[in-house]
């Protein structure tokens, strides 16, 4: 069994920063490509940013030069650092990962990648 947790969540003032973390535990043999999404009330969940197994990194265009996604392999973790906040990234934020490990399916354990997604936590931005 795998588990993503986040954490780092809470209210941030305009133009502040904020830290999530989301750390992966369980039998994981090792991880792809991690991201962190978020979502709105009213709005689609939308990629805020990803890094990749090998480091490459993406953002969304709203987020870009403001937030940096990082990884410590090590720890199975990822990290969204937010900073120059603005309300408009005020959201649920989730954090996901391709977890390579093996699951159960139908009483039996395959080896496979498998998509995680954490509970979420939420990131209010106001003054």
């Amino acid at each position: 069994q795998v588990q993503l947790v986040e954490s780092g969540g809470g209210l941030g003032q305009p133009g502040g920063s904020l830290r999530l973390s989301c750390a992966a535990s369980g039998s994981i043999l090792s991880i792809g490509d991690m991201g962190w999404y978020r979502q709105a009330p009213g709005r689609q969940r939308e990629l805020v940013a990803s890094v990749t197994s090998a480091g490459t990194t993406r953002y969304a265009d709203a987020v870009k030069g403001r937030f940096t996604i990082s990884r410590d392999n090590d720890k199975n973790t990822v990290i969204l650092q937010m900073n120059s906040l603005k309300p408009g990234d005020t959201a649920l934020y989730y954090c996901n990962a391709d977890v390579n490990a093996y699951r159960g399916v139908d009483n039996v354990f395959h080896f496979n990648t498998y998509l995680y997604w954490g509970h979420g936590t939420q990131v209010t931005v106001s003054s």
